[in-house]
């Protein structure tokens, strides 16, 4: 059965850039940026659950297959493209991602499409950061970080540990925001190599109390049992439980996500 089958899809472009982009639900936008290797089942049942706040889940096909169930050799099919792409710049520090463009305009485009006081945004993996880039306009108002892991961190290079992604002139807007008073929440495992802690210590420098982040306990032996390599908050790595942290961060978002975007 197709996984989106529920999903209406059609197309955007943007500087000459044509994707597909799939939507399910009504109420304000909230753009789902999926991680590697691309919209998974657990990607859509994630957006299902954004519908049940009163929003839009708007999906654009960033990579890889959409509704195709991750394996390991499918994941690196997308990964390799994916970090030798120009869009990304994946092992670029104190550089914003050039498909940050094009999702800002997009974000532009379900604001006037869906209404609503602004537009929400979740980040998974080598897009996770790229709702903080999307800050730049005013039109984001609800950013969520979901183990945001770009610039990817090679051995030996200690500044991409902290980088966030930004170019100087974009961290000075989305500085200007947070002070604004937008707040942006971020997700991770504490064992994610992927995405190290002083990564979300140089959120907490930069943007103060208007960062909240969520750090997930997947240490040998954590009681929750979260695998050594746990990574997916949200989707892959989620265990489902009331009680369990991955269901109690789930929970966060939905709630970050409706009272910025539904209960204004």
């Amino acid at each position: 059965m197709d996984p989106l089958t529920d999903f209406s899809r059609d197309v955007y472009t943007h500087d000459s850039k044509t994707r597909d982009v799939y939507r399910i639900g009504e109420g304000p936008a909230v753009i789902v940026m999926t991680e590697i290797p691309g919209i998974t089942p657990k990607v859509a049942e994630f957006a299902r659950r954004v519908t049940g706040i009163g929003c839009t889940a708007v999906l654009p096909d960033l990579y890889g297959t959409p509704g195709r169930d991750p394996t390991i050799p499918y994941a690196i099919t997308s990964l390799v493209p994916t970090c030798i792409s120009r869009e990304f710049r994946a092992f670029s520090t104190r550089s914003t991602a050039p498909v940050t463009r094009w999702l800002r305009a997009l974000a532009r485009n379900e604001k006037e499409r869906c209404g609503g006081p602004g537009v929400g945004a979740v980040g998974m993996c080598m897009a996770g950061g790229f709702a903080l880039a999307m800050m730049v306009d005013d039109e984001m108002i609800a950013p969520v970080l979901s183990q945001p892991s770009l610039p990817i961190s090679l051995p030996g290079i200690r500044a991409a540990k902290s980088d966030v992604h930004l170019c100087d002139a974009d961290l000075v807007r989305v500085k200007e925001r947070a002070e604004g008073g937008v707040c942006v929440l971020g997700l991770r495992f504490t064992g994610d190599r992927l995405v190290p802690p002083e990564r979300f210590e140089r959120l907490r420098s930069e943007l103060g109390d208007r960062f909240i982040g969520v750090e997930i306990d997947s240490s040998p032996g954590n009681p929750w049992g979260h695998r050594a390599l746990a990574h997916s908050v949200l989707t892959e790595d989620l265990i489902d439980e009331v009680g369990q942290p991955t269901r109690d961060a789930l929970d966060q978002v939905l709630a970050f996500l409706r009272e910025r975007l539904v209960d204004t």
